[in-house]
C-alpha cells in the first residue's frame, strides 16, 4: 500500500446529491452499513444536496442511537422513519411558491424554514453530538466558485441552524438557491456569503474525506446526463445542453479519479452507485437486483416532492443491496450475506 495511506486516519463516507431519490438510496446504504458494524466506525460523513438531508437526519438523531456491539438497535425508529416521513412531503414547489408570495424572504431561507419545521427544529451545528462522526455538509460558494463546508464547530458558524446547512447544500439552482449567511470575517466589505447546491462543485462530496481518510466509502445516487436524439437549436436549449455537458464532465472526472485512487491504493474502500450493475461485484450471493430494474430507480426524477411508498421501499432496498455488494466485495469479505431486503415484498421492481 502507498506510504501516503499510513498518514491517513479514519473511515469516511461520502453521500452524493440527487433529491429524495438520493436521500432514500443512501438510507438503504446506511441501513446496511449499520448491520455490518461500519456505521459506528465512521469518523467523517461528507454530504451533498439530497445526501445532506439523509446525513442531517442521522446527525440530528445520533445522540439517541443505542449501539450494541457497534450496531445501532434503533436506527429504524430514530432515522429511517424520519426520512420516510419527509419523503411523503411535497417540499420543493411549495417552498418556491411561498417565497414568491413573500418576496422579502429568500427561497433559500424558506427552504431552511421547511427543514426546521419537518426535521431539525432549532438544532444548531455546535449542538451535534461530539460522540459521533464529523458531519460535513458541503455547499458551493456562488461568489468565488469554491466549496463551502458546514460542520460542528465553535464560533459564529457553529451557531448556525442545522436546517440552514442542509438547505444551503441542497439549494438546487436556480429555483431553490441561494442561501445567504453572514461572513464572520466581513473582510473587505464582504459581509455575506452566497451559497448554492454543492453539486455545482462536487456532486460526490469527496473533498472532505478523499484527502484525509484511510478508508473512503462512496454512495452515489447522482443522475446521469440523458441521451437525446435531437438537440434543439434555440439559444436557451443549446445553453442548457452545454451546462449539462459541463456538469457531466465534472462528475465523470471525479468518479474516474476516485476509482483510480482505489486502484493506486491511495486509500482503501469502495464505491457503489444507483447505476451500478450488481453482477459486476462478482459475488455469488448478492440480493436479486436486475440491472434493467435498478436502472429505472436510478432515473427517478431529482425532486423534493411526495414519493409513493412502494418507490420509497425500492430505493431503500436498492441502496441496501448495492452497498452490501460493495462492502462485502472490497471492505469486509468475511461478512455474512443478508437474507433479504429491508422491505422483501417490494424488491427493486
Amino acid at each position: 500500500m502507498d506510504t501516503n495511506t499510513f498518514r491517513r486516519q479514519g473511515v469516511g463516507l461520502a453521500l452524493s446529491g440527487g433529491g429524495y431519490r438520493a436521500m432514500l438510496f443512501h438510507t438503504g446504504a446506511l441501513w446496511r452499513l449499520n448491520e455490518l458494524g461500519w456505521l459506528s466506525k465512521l469518523t467523517t460523513v461528507s454530504s451533498v444536496s439530497g445526501g445532506s438531508i439523509a446525513a442531517g437526519v442521522l446527525a440530528h438523531a445520533w445522540h439517541r442511537l443505542r449501539f450494541t456491539d457497534g450496531v445501532a438497535e434503533n436506527l429504524d425508529t430514530e432515522f429511517v422513519r424520519t426520512v420516510r416521513k419527509l419523503a411523503r412531503t411535497k417540499l420543493d414547489l411549495p417552498v418556491v411558491l411561498t417565497a414568491m408570495a413573500i418576496p422579502w424572504r429568500s427561497v433559500g431561507e424558506q427552504l431552511a424554514r421547511a427543514y426546521a419545521r419537518h426535521l431539525f427544529g432549532d438544532c444548531r451545528l455546535d449542538e451535534l453530538s461530539p460522540d459521533g462522526p464529523n458531519f460535513v455538509f458541503t455547499a458551493t460558494n456562488m461568489q468565488d466558485g469554491t466549496l463551502w463546508w458546514f460542520f460542528r464547530q465553535h464560533g459564529a458558524h457553529g451557531k448556525l441552524p442545522l436546517a440552514t446547512a442542509v438547505a444551503a447544500s441542497s439549494a438546487f439552482p436556480p429555483v431553490l438557491s441561494p442561501v445567504v449567511i453572514p461572513n464572520p470575517l466581513a473582510e473587505a466589505g464582504k459581509r455575506k456569503i452566497v451559497l448554492g447546491d454543492a453539486g455545482m462543485y462536487d456532486n460526490l462530496g469527496l473533498d472532505p474525506v478523499g484527502g484525509e481518510c484511510a478508508t473512503v466509502l462512496v454512495s452515489d445516487a447522482g443522475k446521469r446526463m440523458p441521451y437525446v436524439g435531437n438537440v434543439g437549436r434555440s439559444w436557451p436549449v443549446q445553453l442548457k445542453r452545454v451546462l449539462d455537458v459541463a456538469d457531466n464532465q465534472v462528475r465523470e472526472l471525479r468518479t474516474g479519479s476516485l476509482l483510480k485512487s482505489y486502484v493506486d491504493k491511495d486509500f482503501a474502500g469502495t464505491y457503489w452507485g444507483s447505476y451500478s450493475d450488481i453482477t459486476n461485484f462478482e459475488l455469488p450471493d448478492t440480493l436479486p437486483a436486475p440491472a434493467e430494474r435498478t436502472r429505472v430507480l436510478a432515473e427517478t426524477p431529482t425532486r423534493l416532492t411526495r414519493m409513493p411508498e412502494l418507490l420509497q421501499d425500492r430505493l431503500i432496498n436498492w441502496g441496501y443491496a448495492v452497498c452490501d455488494a460493495g462492502m462485502r466485495r472490497w471492505v469486509c469479505p468475511d461478512a455474512t450475506a443478508p437474507a433479504t431486503f429491508p422491505y422483501p415484498a417490494a424488491g427493486v421492481g
